[in-house]
């Protein structure tokens, strides 16, 4: 090993001339403006089939980007994988579909699903729950509900009622003497079920609350729910609080004993929680639970493979192999890995390949610091000031031949759709960068500096009537790599590349020899 390399993830920090909502271009980055200015620099993609997503139209995302970049290859990823199964009809071939089948038949009970209603291909989309509902009922269910979460993050802020009605039609075309197919419960997505990280059980019981036992303010339609709540709160989807549809002051889709439910996202972090709920045993501490039903459940995926969670899905995860970790592990060479709660699996789990245990407890070491159980724009600057200490002090250390890090802040701020906070957010990061880049000068390593996928560089967006909204979504821009090395102006080759050609020129640079089933070395 030549010198030691860091690698330090923007997340959500996208690259593009645009004004419109740029908070990246205006926000003060003196340290990103220099490195720019004096040292090799590229655009590459983050965003669909650069990430394994099925078209360049799919927002890329933190896991498949964390994904590629660790593992330096393109896999089918979420949506794509999930759309083969759909479209082969593996999915239906599967030992847990046909379980989940002959046990709501048997047992003339009701089959759920469960999941994020937007067709936004990050977590779920809508067309994979049209897909299964409509098999279900060829498959002889008679009765079916939806437990809907609402988006408004990866899709426009306020379209829930668009996906709603989208579903509405749906089941209307299904209901009949045979099937009965109805809307249970919802709520924002950043209000009950979809907490990640362990980071606020709490959210995953007011989800697990109305969902399961029907606790929860009535309505008689989704649709009322949303504009009821929107007229008296003032908030986006996401942040919608709870509700249970009922008829006669009877919820009309509790989850009950001998019932089947299905978790239809995809995407694995916001689904661990409430999987752990369903599948948890009596030892389960997180949340009070009350009665819990004798279920059959089941992920899409797994989204756990190395934890198991859930015991149940219905489509294989891809099996990355060869990540740039088990590179530097045969090499000997030891790595440290740190982020804050809410990016703290990103560069660990997705990281090697969607795997939780470490390939070398002796030469792998991670380091996590709690997030804050706050709303990310009273506080844009989170954790940005103790990662940085955490990579400064590893780098001091001089025990790594390779440390990466992910500032969670241009993605976690940008998703609440505050534009100053957003611009506050990216400065934080700016002056962290600053610290480490003097470090690495000090210390003769190499810099990299990259970003997982767009989000702060693009929120606002003109509606179809012309007019400017909040976009609290990912952008499908690409991203900055910056390669500082304090001894040499290294060259980058002319052409298209993406997250999956990082690995290959970390290996490079650190005179390493990469799996040949990576994508090429950006150096020339």
């Amino acid at each position: 090993m030549k010198k030691p390399v860091v690698l330090v993830v923007m997340d959500g920090v996208g690259e593009t001339p645009e004004e419109l909502g740029n908070m990246v271009k205006k926000a003060t980055t003196p340290t990103l403006d220099s490195l720019k200015e004096n040292h090799p620099w590229m655009t590459i993609k983050a965003h669909g089939t650069a990430v394994g997503l099925p078209s360049d139209d799919d927002m890329g995302n933190s896991e498949v980007g964390h994904n590629a970049i660790g593992c330096g290859q393109i896999y089918s990823q979420g949506a794509k994988l999930v759309n083969e199964s759909i479209e082969s009809g593996k999915i239906y071939e599967s030992e847990t579909w046909k379980q989940i089948i002959e046990r709501v038949k048997g047992n003339h009970s009701t089959l759920h699903f469960l999941g994020l209603l937007s067709d936004g291909n990050v977590h779920s989309n809508i067309s994979h729950l049209i897909a299964m509902l409509k098999e279900a009922k060829k498959e002889g269910i008679s009765r079916v509900r939806c437990h809907i979460l609402l988006d408004g993050r990866d899709v426009p802020a306020t379209s829930a009622l668009e996906y709603v009605k989208q579903l509405e039609d749906t089941l209307a075309s299904l209901n009949d003497d045979s099937f009965d197919g109805r809307i249970a419960s919802g709520g924002g997505r950043m209000k009950i079920t979809m907490d990640r990280y362990q980071a606020n059980w709490q959210m995953v019981r007011e989800g697990w609350d109305v969902h399961v036992h029907g606790e929860g303010r009535q309505f008689a339609t989704a649709a009322e729910a949303i504009e009821t709540y929107r007229k008296e709160l003032e908030v986006v989807d996401q942040d919608l609080p709870a509700f249970v549809i009922a008829e006669g002051g009877k919820p009309v889709g509790t989850i009950q004993d001998g019932d089947s439910v299905i978790l239809y996202n995809f995407r694995g972090d916001r689904a661990q929680e409430i999987s752990m709920a369903f599948d948890g045993d009596a030892s389960f501490a997180h949340f009070d639970r009350g009665a819990v039903p004798d279920v059959l459940y089941a992920g899409m995926l797994e989204y756990d493979g190395d934890l198991k969670i859930p015991h149940r899905y219905l489509v294989n995860p891809p099996q990355i192999r060869n990540t740039l970790t088990e590179l530097l592990v045969e090499n000997g060479i030891r790595e440290y890995a740190c982020s804050e709660t809410q990016k703290y699996g990103h560069v660990t789990y997705f990281w090697n390949g969607n795997r939780s245990e470490k390939f070398s407890e002796e030469l792998e070491d991670y380091f996590e610091i709690p997030s804050d159980v706050r709303s990310f724009d009273e506080c844009p600057w989170m954790k940005a000031t103790e990662i940085a200490d955490a990579v400064i002090q590893a780098i001091d250390s001089g025990k790594y031949g390779f440390i990466r890090c992910n500032f969670p802040n241009g993605d976690m701020v940008g998703h609440t759709g505050n534009l100053l906070a957003t611009e506050i957010a990216v400065e934080s990061v700016d002056l962290q960068l600053a610290r480490i880049l003097k470090v690495c000068e000090e210390k003769n390593c190499i810099l990299l500096v990259t970003a997982d996928h767009g989000n702060s560089d693009q929120m606002l967006e003109k509606n179809k009537k012309g007019k400017v909204q909040v976009r609290t979504a990912h952008s499908l821009n690409p991203v900055p790599f910056i390669v500082y090395d304090p001894e040499k102006k290294h060259e980058l080759k002319e052409g298209s590349f993406g997250l999956a050609n990082i690995a290959a020129t970390v290996a490079e640079l650190m005179e390493l020899k990469p799996f040949e089933s990576w994508e090429p070395s950006m150096l020339k």
